[in-house]
């Protein structure tokens, strides 16, 4: 009797059973890692602003404090972006002839939205989070929890750009080992600081060098969170103490409603 089929098909079996089986395992790695990719979550990739705004330059070299600017962080879900008055109380004495500030004079002369190069209507948003997740900003710095930890390095920032992707994993980092991430600074008792007030007290003492920064708080000026720095066994006692004391329910932190209402 000849032979049905070819002595390739044998291969050609194997390879596609070996394929059934690979190839969606493929897909998946490669879909997750063309969604976790700076192309897709814009980390570290500055966008383009009606202004160049530099954070570098205001906060290091001018010692602007950044609720300034974020008038409601501390008091509000969201931080807040500073309206076009609040950048003409400084540039409507300094810088008054820039080009690049026109958008911000034209706003103000006809009391209207700041506009872009390209006609579009206000800043770019950096960092946002799904519609579905509730975050609040007072919450966080009342606790002493920098503005770095999520956002990176801002006072290195010469354009601004998204420090962290927000996925729900690394929210959950913090959420599941809070005593790892509260910090309580060496001058906060004797200088009499609340948590919120050292969080900015950290951009001073950054802007005047590295030299005066203990490790932990060199690793929260840049943006490190406790995957990025490892506290140790004092460090984490500490911040045991701080969850006991701001009263933090860590039984409900990993609550699905806690974030999702």
């Amino acid at each position: 009797m000849a032979q049905i089929f070819p002595s390739t098909a044998n291969t050609l079996a194997k390879v596609s059973l070996f394929g059934a089986v690979v190839l969606p395992v493929l897909l998946v790695v490669v879909g997750q890692s063309i969604t976790r990719s700076s192309a897709n979550t814009k980390v570290h990739i500055p966008l383009d602003q009606p202004v160049p705004f530099s954070h570098e330059h205001h906060i290091n070299e001018l010692g602007i404090d950044c609720r300034y600017c974020h008038t409601s962080v501390e008091k509000s879900s969201s931080a807040g972006m500073p309206a076009t008055q609040t950048c003409m109380s400084c540039h409507s004495q300094i810088w008054t002839n820039s080009p690049l500030l026109e958008p911000i004079r034209e706003s103000y002369r006809n009391q209207a939205p700041i506009k872009s190069w390209d006609g579009s209507i206000g800043w770019n948003r950096v960092n946002k989070v799904p519609e579905f997740v509730y975050f609040n900003h007072s919450i966080h710095i009342n606790r002493g929890v920098s503005c770095n930890l999520c956002h990176g390095p801002v006072q290195k920032m010469q354009l601004a750009y998204k420090g962290n992707a927000f996925f729900m994993e690394w929210c959950l980092k913090c959420h599941r080992n809070p005593e790892k991430v509260l910090y309580h600074a060496q001058e906060s008792d004797k200088e009499g600081l609340t948590p919120r007030e050292q969080v900015f007290n950290l951009y001073k003492k950054a802007a005047l060098g590295e030299k005066n920064l203990t490790p932990r708080e060199r690793a929260i000026a840049n943006g490190h969170d406790f995957s990025g720095y490892s506290p140790n066994a004092e460090e984490v006692e500490a911040g045991e103490k701080l969850v006991e004391k701001y009263h933090v329910k860590t039984k409900q932190l990993t609550d699905c409603w806690t974030c999702h209402r």
